[in-house]
């Protein structure tokens, strides 16, 4: 059967899923005051990491229109699956619902999935891997539709931030609790429960809470890491992403661990210098 992937552009790739005809990616805005910029191939991030640290003003991204999404899926194939940001976390999957309406007004009957992450950027990372596989091997829609929810299901999603400023500056976190934080070097270690982020930790020093992320990570991966897979999303840090991988290759043998570069949303919410994983 064929098949078209879709993602917003919190879906961080690897180079052979960006070369992959069969996966389009539909991009998101990214706002800092009066500049925005499409998350696209063109997007700048050392640039918009500079913007980001040198502007008062918080940055903010707005999601795709259902129409960018119904243009995504106006394509010559039997069936198309759409990952999304958490809904908990943005407009897209509102925006891919709508688009999918839009476009079974439009068109005669194709098999579309339109599925919440309930995570970001690492998480949707490997959702899009899975789904490849899936379709790869010529599966049907409906069995993959319940092999890829239920990996959806199980995933744990992690995160750890260089810096509380993106927050401070969007309100999300008050300028006296940003300025403890940093002052005492506090990093705190996040995760997600049904795409709702969530605290998990805290430990002073990024290698301390990354190294604590990892255990969480694994005790949370249970006992059958044979048949997980991480993946690792960085934030313009190659050498902490494989400091990252190399800790989970200490702690135990996980089927495959992946490391990609993030793109424009992960950037913006994570920021330099941030990690993002998923285990699944």
């Amino acid at each position: 059967m064929t098949y078209r992937l879709i993602g917003d552009s919190c879906t961080d790739l690897d180079d052979n899923l960006k070369n992959d005809d069969n996966i389009v990616i539909v991009p998101l805005t990214l706002e800092i005051g009066d500049y925005s910029v499409k998350d696209d191939e063109k997007f700048n991030q050392k640039d918009f990491i500079k913007r980001m640290a040198e502007s008062k003003i918080g940055a903010k991204s707005a999601c795709p229109s259902p129409e960018a999404f119904k243009e995504a899926m106006e394509c010559d194939t039997d069936m198309a699956f759409v990952v999304t940001l958490s809904e908990h976390l943005s407009g897209s999957y509102q925006s891919a619902e709508i688009g999918k309406k839009l476009y079974e007004e439009e068109h005669d009957h194709k098999d579309i999935l339109v599925l919440s992450s309930k995570s970001a950027s690492a998480g949707q990372y490997r959702l899009m891997l899975e789904l490849d596989k899936l379709c790869r091997q010529g599966l049907g829609f409906e069995e993959i539709s319940k092999k890829i929810t239920k990996l959806r299901d199980e995933m744990k999603t992690y995160f750890v931030i260089e810096t509380l400023d993106t927050l401070r500056k969007n309100g999300r976190l008050s300028a006296v609790t940003a300025f403890i934080a940093s002052a005492l070097n506090i990093k705190p270690i996040m995760g997600a429960v049904d795409g709702v982020i969530i605290k998990k930790d805290q430990q002073r020093g990024m290698q301390k809470a990354l190294a604590k992320m990892v255990e969480i990570a694994v005790k949370e991966a249970g006992d059958n890491l044979s048949e997980k897979t991480v993946c690792i999303t960085h934030i313009n840090n190659l050498e902490r992403g494989e400091y990252v991988a190399d800790l989970f290759r200490k702690a135990g043998k996980f089927k495959d661990i992946k490391i990609v570069n993030g793109a424009g949303v992960a950037t913006l919410y994570a920021g330099d210098g941030g990690i993002v994983i998923a285990v699944g």
